[in-house]
């Protein structure tokens, strides 16, 4: 019999998750950002706590593509402030996708979807999002698009063989 009760290390182990901003399904920025907290946070698992962070990893591919309804690429303000009097900078959606690229706005709108505590660093560290197609964490991805890829990892075919052959 085992003797540890409740969560163990197996149940806090991390998936992968790569969302393409690319495809023609892409929600627009804010549905994008809610579904990508939730998974950064941990909240589809069934363990989930709020003090415990049991969230996954996720990748965002084609940030350049980013989709935004109405006017907010124009109308839409992110604002900077040094404490220094007169230093309130203000930049709009359009401005900050050709200077720092769709990733930073991506990264901002999650942000701004996370519980602001000690977690949301940590956690906005698990989001990695790249302009083009490319990205070096291929061999890490468990989840594409939603759907499970474990058959394609190394080691699980061969696993998988031997299995069926039992």
């Amino acid at each position: 019999m085992s003797q540890t009760v409740g969560r163990t290390r197996l149940a806090y182990s991390r998936a992968w998750h790569h969302i393409s901003l690319s495809s023609p399904s892409t929600p627009p920025l804010g549905r994008l950002a809610s579904r990508i907290a939730i998974l950064l946070m941990g909240k589809h698992k069934p363990i989930w706590d709020p003090s415990t962070d049991c969230g996954d990893y996720v990748v965002a591919t084609g940030c350049t593509d980013l989709h935004v309804t109405g006017k907010k690429m124009i109308q839409k303000k992110y604002y900077r402030h040094t404490t220094r009097p007169g230093s309130l900078k203000e930049i709009n959606m359009e401005g900050m996708m050709r200077k720092w690229g769709g990733g930073e706005v991506l990264r901002k709108a999650v942000r701004g979807m996370l519980p602001k505590n000690r977690l949301r660093d940590k956690r906005l560290e698990r989001l990695k999002v790249f302009e083009g197609p490319a990205h070096p964490y291929k061999e890490n991805l468990m989840k594409v698009d939603g759907r499970t890829r474990i058959s394609s990892q190394p080691g699980v075919e061969t696993e998988l063989l031997k299995a069926k052959s039992l």
